[in-house]
């Protein structure tokens, strides 16, 4: 089963109830910018009124009868053999269940976390730690099925040990959800004591979270009040008003071809756009500065069209939010932005129903039998069923995809991804879907679907690379979309394109900025350094941080004083970014991966070890660690650290594949090849392996066999540049170069204009050649 670490943010229920900050003043920080929603009501009764209630306002709470939807009334719960209990006692809310270890203990239930459809249940440890339970309450009414407990990863029995358990880091609110379910929010981890001092200015998302420190804009308000100038005033006091600017003025202007209403200018509230995703996107935090109105990437790393959080044509799969799916969309780049859909302070839509799109769709085309071909009041009339396929996640919570996309049953048979069609249809096939759609609206030619380019990118299909160029290229498509093509250069590397890609990093969108970046990976060090040195000086902090990453083991006898200057002081707001999360291993690892490339040895260990102690499941650790020991030449340290990393993951390919290397180096050669036979029978998806096994036993006198495992492997991947290599070289020293031109000649076909591949399918043609020319046919 695949498992999905589940970032907390849940769409909530209106309950009526609500409580200010001085009634519970456990963790409140005080912050003079920040004056609390308190101070809001008396000018914005009516917006408060909408407020309470909302989504945003039961974000998060403290753990009262007013806010506690589930059954606390000594309830039990059974999940595969795991009994637990819920009660209540002198005012508080307990859960009697499985803890650290798998030992069974009371805990106190601190807050409550989200109200629609689910509610989750959050526990606070004496190290600061606030751990999300996996016993939620289903809020949906019974007759949908709800008023139950449920384990948020429905029949799967995540044991004790595991990183999703959910005492362990993957559930913890601190680093996983707080950010976004309470307003001014500073995590406060300590790495030397490894404790959290998390604080908030106010425990929900308040006025103050998507506005900004209110302080300003209540002077303001008291100045106009007072009769006095308040020209000194920029938008109120608010660094960010969340609506057109009052001299642009945005102008609906009809298109008659499409009958639809589209605002006049592309460019229009940007800011709000990226203010909501701080929350309402996949993304990593790089700093707790978070400032209203600037670039997001200042303080978020968004992921891209990922292919385990997105299908290859970009619709949503894994738990990603809205962000990076409505940024695919024709409405983003038609200037739509959230709240000409959803009421910002009630969080509610702001009509229901087919009425809503036809704010701007004109009704008389779209919502007619004739641009929908079903029944009025059926599910197909309605346009979010074949525009915004529904997923489920942490079993209960259906989440619509926001790229308003068409459906397209063809790429259901050529990517294997869904299609709307077929999600209601269950018992009919893509072609079918397909039939109906030529027949309603005809044979129309279709320009080759970005998400065709990202899966045969991601095969290594010949050709590929210069697809991804072309979209990369081409400023009308997302810059979502553009920065995937960017990230997916790596899979088929062409280092000619490098020059290309290094022209655009003036482009406007740090996105893209960003992922172009990284891109440039695929150079030596030094010849990155004339395209990534002014990045330092980027004015978005990820954009600049990722340059000063990739140049940080560049030697710096290749840079002026000042250059040097300038990249040391980036690196180390790069370390400061990731130190930020060093609660989190992955982290950990990064900081002992740039040690470790600038020679700080005694660092990347002590990072590496840090990670092990942190989440001893957390496999990469070992493998980096042992790493360190072989360049240090102490491999039996190493193999210590691998075998600990066994007991831990017994089944894990990455660790028998660095064990079976190991025991190469130390002449062990038949233990490495029960590891590194081991890591094709867990991992037969991963070609690396195969490949190395298949050396490995070709290097040890076994050919035969050799040549059996890569064919096998290039039958899943046909055009692996390394496997056709081993396989033509394997068969040349076999003395059979007819066999080996047939490989050599499928990489020149690849590879076109790789002189190293012409030069091998040159020799042997020539050894073909001259083995046809031999009597008996040998060499």
């Amino acid at each position: 089963m695949i498992r999905v670490v589940i970032v907390c943010i849940s769409l909530l229920i209106s309950l009526g109830c609500h409580k200010t900050k001085q009634e519970f003043p456990s963790r409140i920080t005080i912050n003079a910018q920040y004056v609390g929603r308190e101070r809001c009501k008396p000018c914005h009764e009516n917006i408060s009124a909408q407020y309470i209630g909302s989504d945003h306002d039961l974000a998060m709470d403290f753990a009262t009868d007013a806010t506690v939807l589930g059954d606390f009334n000594n309830a039990s719960f059974n999940h595969l053999g795991v009994r637990s209990k819920f009660y209540k006692r002198n005012g508080r809310y307990f859960v009697f269940t499985e803890g650290d270890g798998g030992v069974f203990q009371e805990f106190v239930i601190a807050y409550t976390f989200g109200a629609r459809p689910l509610q989750q249940y959050l526990v606070e440890f004496p190290d600061g730690r606030v751990q999300t339970l996996p016993l939620c309450w289903d809020a949906r009414p019974k007759e949908q099925g709800g008023q139950r407990w449920f384990h948020i990863y429905g029949n799967e029995r995540i044991l004790p040990d595991d990183m999703l358990y959910w005492t362990k880091i993957s559930q913890n609110w601190n680093y996983m959800c707080a950010e976004c379910h309470s307003t001014n929010l500073k995590k406060n981890y300590d790495a030397t004591t490894g404790r959290y001092n998390t604080t908030w200015s106010e425990i929900d998302v308040s006025c103050e979270a998507c506005h900004g420190p209110g302080s300003s804009h209540v002077d303001w308000a008291e100045s106009e009040a007072r009769g006095e100038d308040t020209q000194r005033y920029t938008d109120m006091g608010l660094l960010i008003r969340l609506k057109d600017d009052h001299d642009e003025a945005v102008t609906w202007v009809y298109d008659k071809k499409l009958a639809t209403y589209k605002p006049g200018t592309t460019q229009r509230r940007q800011k709000e756009i990226e203010m909501c995703a701080r929350c309402h996107s996949r993304r990593g935090v790089i700093s707790e500065e978070y400032v209203h109105g600037k670039p997001l990437l200042d303080t978020h790393y968004p992921h891209v069209l990922e292919e385990n959080l997105y299908y290859p044509d970009g619709q949503i799969r894994g738990e990603v939010y809205e962000y990076g799916s409505f940024l695919q969309s024709r409405m983003y780049r038609s200037g739509i932005v959230c709240t000409d859909c959803h009421d910002a302070h009630s969080t509610r839509r702001r009509k229901e129903g087919n009425e809503l799109c036809c704010s701007c769709h004109q009704a008389e085309k779209y919502d007619s039998r004739e641009h929908h071909f079903h029944k009025p009041n059926s599910a197909g009339s309605h346009c979010v069923e074949c525009h915004m396929p529904a997923r489920t996640y942490m079993v209960v919570d259906q989440r619509r995809d926001h790229s308003f996309r068409v459906p397209r049953p063809d790429l259901s048979k050529k990517l294997g991804v869904p299609n709307t069609c077929n999600d209601c249809h269950t018992d009919k096939s893509p072609e079918w879907s397909l039939g109906y759609l030529q027949k309603w609206y005809g044979q129309t030619k279709k320009e080759r679907h970005y998400g065709e380019i990202f899966w045969a990118a991601r095969r290594g299909i010949p050709g590929t690379d210069v697809e991804l160029i072309r979209l990369v290229e081409d400023k009308q498509l997302s810059p979502m979309v553009r920065a995937t093509a960017i990230s997916l250069l790596y899979t088929v590397p062409d280092k000619e394109s490098a020059p290309a890609l290094g022209k655009m990093l003036q482009d406007p969108d740090p996105l893209i900025r960003a992922a172009l970046v990284t891109s440039l990976d695929i150079l030596p060090r030094n010849d990155r350094l004339p395209f990534l040195l002014p990045v330092l000086q980027d004015p978005v902090r990820l954009v600049r941080t990722l340059a000063a990453r990739s140049l940080a083991a560049v030697s710096s006898d290749f840079l002026t004083k000042a250059a040097l200057w300038q990249r040391e002081a980036v690196v180390r707001e790069y370390e400061e970014t990731q130190v930020l999360n060093a609660d989190y291993p992955a982290t950990l690892i990064n900081l002992g991966n740039l040690y470790l490339e600038r020679g700080d040895f005694d660092r990347a260990i002590a990072s590496y070890k840090k990670a092990i102690e942190i989440e001893p499941a957390f496999i990469p650790a070992y493998i980096n660690l042992a790493d360190v020991y072989r360049l240090r030449n102490l491999d039996e340290e190493g193999r210590i650290i691998l075998h600990n990393a066994l007991e831990v993951a017994p089944e894990s390919a990455p660790v028998h594949h660095a064990l079976g290397l190991l025991m190469i180096r130390a002449g062990e050669y038949k233990g490495a090849l029960h590891h590194l036979r081991k890591t094709t029978m867990l991992a037969p998806e991963n070609v690396q392996y195969s490949y190395v096994y298949g050396i490995a036993l070709n290097s040890l006198g076994m050919s035969e066999q050799a040549v059996s495992v890569l064919r096998r492997t290039l039958n899943r991947s046909p055009y692996d540049r390394d496997l056709l290599v081993s396989l033509a070289t394997i068969h040349r020293d076999r003395g059979e170069p007819e066999k080996a031109l047939q490989y050599a000649v499928r990489l020149t076909k690849n590879c076109p204009g790789n002189s190293s591949y012409q030069q091998l399918e040159q020799q042997l043609r020539a050894l073909a050649a001259h083995q046809r020319d031999k009597p008996d046919g040998r060499n």
